[in-house]
């Protein structure tokens, strides 16, 4: 694991609070997507400047990189050694999202760009809402057949925070990750 994508079901699935503790477990560099796509002022960056960073990240020794942004999944899905795929209720997502708009009020979370406060407002709820299911039944498919094409690719699927916690706790340990929790132990086979 040095190449490592972290991506969840929504904001508010714990991707980046997820991709700080592996990459401290592992000694491996953190990075933010978030903070690469929106500008200050939430202004967004125009795709081809966003697909090059991306570009410029996957070729580094080791990686992990977090953040959804389907639309250049594959920038990162095709150099990635694993993919972690964080699969929470649509009601732990919402009350994360409110509690981290509380949280970061009037300043800009650690994994985004300075000049963006964070906020929140019904438009993004909306967004939430509309994609959760899409997303929650298509994605952990996409990741399995990714696994089932490429056997070096590691696929994990985590469906709570206990897994997500016995998952880091191997790494916690200084072990390396023998067998692994819950419906991640399912994701990893290839069917």
């Amino acid at each position: 694991m040095e190449k490592i994508i972290v991506t969840g079901v929504s904001a508010g699935a714990g991707k980046s609070t997820f991709a700080r503790k592996l990459g401290e477990a592992l000694d491996i560099p953190v990075y933010h997507l978030d903070s690469y796509y929106w500008k200050p002022g939430w202004k967004e960056a125009p795709e081809e400047e966003f697909i090059k960073a991306q570009k410029e990240l996957t070729a580094k020794e080791k990686w992990i990189i977090e953040g959804n942004y389907s639309s250049t999944l594959s920038v990162r899905t095709e150099p990635a050694d694993t993919i972690i795929y964080i699969n929470q209720p649509l009601y732990k997502c919402l009350y994360r999202v409110i509690k981290r708009r509380i949280q970061f009020h009037n300043k800009s979370r650690p994994d985004i760009a300075n000049g963006c406060p964070e906020k929140l407002d019904w438009k993004f709820i909306r967004f939430i809402m509309s994609t959760y299911k899409r997303r929650k039944e298509s994605l952990p498919e996409h990741f399995r057949t990714i696994s089932m094409k490429d056997m070096n690719k590691s696929v994990y699927i985590f469906e709570n925070d206990r897994e997500i916690e016995s998952f880091l706790v191997k790494f916690k340990r200084g072990s390396k990750v023998q067998s692994l929790p819950g419906s991640a132990q399912k994701s990893k086979l290839k069917k």
